[in-house]
């Protein structure tokens, strides 16, 4: 398989040399394409710090991050904002839609920004509201949808412009327990009928059972893996029983 994003070595620190915090601790890792990988840890483990790492929103203290076999590192600020662009996609757990557009001109920002063809961009949204069944929202404005609808709109925006890894940061905490499923079925069907790769950062073992692999982040650094080589079910069943063990309990945890 196909490496679309590596780390070697990588750190975050902060403070002074008196008092130096490691937010993430020399983080060896490696991501295939088509996968869907889980980050999961206590409060504090770092998870969110290395989702931005790896996303180019915050840079690493020291370590090399490479996409593609392409050390970003060495990038200038313009051309990691270029390249963050095409290659890249978010969905924040606040959704990060702007009110005083339509859920149509929302999932065709990116496109827009990048200058693409009026024809290609409606064909695009066409696609994507229909597969995230927002086909009758799209003349809508965000304030007029649920939380639900809101963030199945950041994730056909996310994707519109076919970018090599989405990152979502806890996608389903604003959410209801139904819109949670639905949302999550629509990250595994964009997964699997896309080939797109997937890392997100949760804390609820119901979300992460959707994933093919989740890594557990502990003091900065990776604690175990595991991968879903079962059902949905059983695979829940074994992130519960491994966050228990790291934390003698899940409620201590989070």
């Amino acid at each position: 398989m196909k490496i679309v994003l590596e780390t070697k070595k990588l750190r975050k620190e902060y403070g002074s040399k008196d008092a130096i915090f490691k937010a993430i601790d020399n983080i060896d890792l490696k991501v295939y394409g088509g996968e869907f990988l889980g980050i999961m840890g206590p409060s504090g483990a770092g998870k969110t710090t290395l989702l931005n790492m790896l996303s180019t929103i915050d840079k690493p203290t020291s370590g090399k991050i490479y996409y593609e076999g392409k050390d970003i590192g060495n990038m200038k600020n313009r051309e990691l904002s270029v390249f963050r662009r095409n290659n890249i996609g978010f969905i924040f757990q606040d959704f990060n839609l702007l009110d005083s557009m339509s859920v149509e001109d929302n999932i065709a920002l990116p496109l827009a920004l990048s200058k693409v063809n009026a024809k290609e961009i409606r064909s695009k949204v066409e696609k994507l509201s229909s597969f995230f069944g927002l086909k009758n929202q799209t003349k809508k404005y965000p304030y007029q949808l649920s939380g639900g609808q809101k963030q199945r709109v950041a994730a056909a925006r996310a994707l519109i412009t076919s970018p090599s890894i989405v990152f979502a940061d806890e996608p389903t905490g604003a959410l209801d327990s139904k819109s949670s499923q639905e949302l999550l079925q629509c990250l595994s069907k964009m997964n699997e009928e896309f080939n797109t790769t997937i890392i997100m950062v949760t804390h609820d073992a119901f979300s992460a059972s959707y994933c093919k692999r989740i890594l557990f982040i502990k003091d900065g650094k990776i604690h175990t893996r595991i991968d879903k080589d079962s059902s949905r079910k059983e695979f829940f069943k074994r992130i519960i029983d491994l966050l228990g063990s790291m934390g003698g309990g899940v409620d201590e945890l989070f």
